[in-house]
């Protein structure tokens, strides 16, 4: 599913490390769902902790709308340099989620 942020984002050098381990089809499509569902719920808090109680509210609505182009109008009124903060949230998760790949792999070939 595409998400308001996506053309920010990417996870291909993620999908490409899973890629490269010994994993059945599901297994693939259950780990590629959990890094999408934790990088949603990253970018969340990145935008939510910089929003007042009220503002978390309203983007609430816009989320649920699903009009990307409110919910950036919105954030780019409310939070500046809402872009870079997304970034930045992103590719922290994405340097730990390779570091964990990396120790799983590592893990998986002591075995």
């Amino acid at each position: 599913m595409k998400q308001w942020y996506s053309h920010l984002i990417e996870i291909e050098s993620i999908i490409i490390e899973l890629d490269k381990m010994d994993l059945s089809k599901e297994e693939k499509l259950h780990l590629t769902s959990l890094v999408d569902s934790s990088l949603h719920h990253t970018i969340l808090d990145a935008v939510f902790s910089q929003l007042k109680e009220e503002d978390k509210k309203i983007l609430v609505t816009h989320l649920q709308e699903g009009n990307h182009d409110k919910i950036w109008k919105f954030l780019n009124e409310k939070v500046n340099g809402v872009e870079e903060k997304i970034k930045k949230a992103a590719e922290d998760l994405k340097m730990e989620l390779h570091k964990d790949l990396k120790r799983a792999k590592e893990q998986r070939g002591s075995l």
